[in-house]
């Protein structure tokens, strides 16, 4: 029997009973865990990298269990003899949803809308920037990368892909770019994607340099990490491009603060994957998991190996 602790009873009920598997409660941002047989971690939606450093005190603990794709700060917290996996594909269909809705809502002056609204005026957009015809460019081809050009794909846009490193394409690009080649393609399309991960390579990899490269009046969509931006610098973009944000550095990004109300911004408060999807999803990938576990099989979706002894 394999003990798994679970964050929050919700989720727990939304999994179910799963042969070999026994669910207790503990979300460590409430502090150490009264059951030491705890052998698996399911950490808590938000906040897990500052609370999981109470897995040290777990002798019997083999795999963290994240309930996000990302995994920043988490290795630091977690002792290096505990498995990582993170949430991946949970996140694809809600963060692509929004990401091509702060495309289309930037682009089409829905805000400005919605702000004469708010005063019950009429007041007209003008001839707006369709998404038909854009050339679109996503940094980071991973597998949130490719929802998010899928479902580009249905906007008749001109699509480019870049990752880590160059490779082969798919259905849906004829080639990957490595990310040494952005100074040269920023400046050939309308719109930029940003969903890379966060690491040492990738903070503040949206700084001078990359916004200077982007044409007047294009668009920069980041639904990544807030520190992957250079915020000073997104603030003096402000105007002279679109920026729609779902992540923000610092975050909560505080009262008052600049980008509120520069010109031609779009903020949403980091809600790329909180919808009605994630309980579902989520709940499916731990089922998958934790029958892999009880049965002895290796866990998937691993960003952290298991230490072998």
């Amino acid at each position: 029997m394999v003990v798994v602790s679970f964050p929050d009873p919700l989720l727990r009920d939304a999994v179910g009973e799963i042969p070999g598997v026994e669910a207790v409660m503990w979300d460590p941002r409430n502090g150490p865990a009264t059951d030491d047989r705890i052998e698996v971690v399911v950490a808590p939606y938000l906040g897990a990298a500052k609370a999981l450093g109470a897995v040290a005190d777990l002798p019997h603990c083999r795999l963290v269990q994240l309930q996000s794709a990302g995994f920043d700060g988490v290795f630091e917290a977690v002792p290096e003899r505990v498995a990582v996996a993170n949430a991946a594909g949970v996140y694809d269909a809600p963060t692509a949803e929004l990401a091509i809705g702060l495309t289309i809502a930037s682009l089409r002056g829905i805000p400005e809308a919605v702000r004469s609204g708010d005063q019950a005026r009429w007041v007209p957009l003008g001839q707006r920037t369709s998404l038909a015809d854009r050339r679109v460019l996503i940094v980071g081809y991973g597998s949130v990368g490719t929802a998010i050009a899928r479902r580009f794909n249905a906007f008749d846009v001109m699509i480019t892909a870049v990752a880590s490193r160059a490779r082969a394409g798919d259905e849906l690009v004829d080639t990957v770019h490595g990310i040494d080649e952005l100074p040269a393609l920023l400046p050939q399309h309308d719109v930029v994607v940003v969903i890379v991960p966060l690491n040492d390579s990738t903070h503040r990899l949206v700084d001078e340099d990359f916004l200077g490269a982007m044409p007047d009046g294009a668009l920069l969509v980041n639904v990544a990490r807030g520190p992957v931006a250079d915020t000073d610098a997104l603030v003096r973009h402000a105007g002279r491009l679109r920026i729609a944000l779902d992540v923000t550095d610092p975050e909560p990004l505080p009262d008052g603060h600049p980008l509120w109300t520069a010109t031609n911004v779009l903020i949403t408060p980091h809600a790329g994957g909180n919808t009605t999807a994630l309980l579902p999803r989520m709940a499916e990938l731990l089922r998958e998991q934790l029958t892999r576990v009880a049965a002895g099989d290796p866990p998937v979706h691993l960003v952290r190996p298991i230490v072998k002894t």
